[in-house]
């Protein structure tokens, strides 16, 4: 939910202020990116096809996803994620995998407690194992990945950025926010839009990772900039 909606008319101006007060290039740079993007929501056929995108994300980083139909009560509930919901959404949760421990991938959501879509809250809340503080900054990061794979897809990052309130505190501290974000996530070698976003920690299954991913690019299996 936008906490401070935004006219149409003056969403371009609002975009442009926040791009003036980016000051680190690479962090510019991503933001154009998103912002190239509709800022609104695919709808029907193209929702579906978002979707099945996004799944594709997933298996490409071989998160599990619950059969269709399962309705499982988390977005993920420890084993398989939920695939029956919105693009963003899938994209979003594959995000928090890629940056969680394998200790925290067991936890049903994360181990971050209940997000918005979770049915049984209780259960999440009581399998929460991040402190409040951590748990702010882990979606926060989980957010710009997920809307950052959603640009380079071509789906509708700018909704999503506009949706997860990027722009509060526009005259504040909204640019500042994104660049420190966007720094955590390149410091784990996550923004570069050539390659697929690696698992954290510098191991040979990343490495594993890297090598197919440029072997696929190079027999032009796999489109560049990560389009399925």
């Amino acid at each position: 939910m936008i906490l401070t909606p935004i006219a149409p008319e003056r969403l371009g101006g609002a975009l442009d202020r926040f791009a003036a007060q980016l000051e680190d290039a690479e962090a510019r740079d991503a933001f154009a990116r998103i912002r190239g993007t509709s800022w609104k929501r695919a709808s029907g056929i193209g929702a579906e096809r978002h979707r099945r995108q996004a799944l594709r994300v997933a298996a490409r980083f071989g998160v599990p996803v619950h059969p269709p139909g399962t309705r499982p009560g988390f977005n993920w509930d420890g084993s398989a994620l939920d695939g029956d919901t919105e693009a963003y959404v899938v994209l979003h949760e594959v995000a928090h995998f890629v940056l969680a421990s394998p200790e925290r991938r067991r936890l049903v959501d994360f181990g971050l407690g209940p997000g918005p879509d979770t049915r049984e809250r209780a259960a999440a809340e009581s399998a929460a194992v991040v402190p409040l503080l951590e748990r702010e900054v882990d979606e926060a990061q989980a957010s710009l990945l997920g809307i950052l794979w959603e640009a380079e897809l071509g789906h509708p990052a700018l909704a999503s950025f506009l949706d997860q309130n990027w722009l509060e505190g526009l005259e504040r501290s909204a640019a500042a926010h994104f660049t420190d974000v966007f720094v955590r996530l390149r410091r784990r070698g996550l923004t570069d839009p050539r390659l697929p976003p690696l698992a954290p920690g510098n191991t040979p299954a990343c490495e594993d990772v890297r090598r197919v991913w440029r072997s696929s690019r190079r027999a032009g299996r796999v489109p560049a900039g990560g389009r399925s």
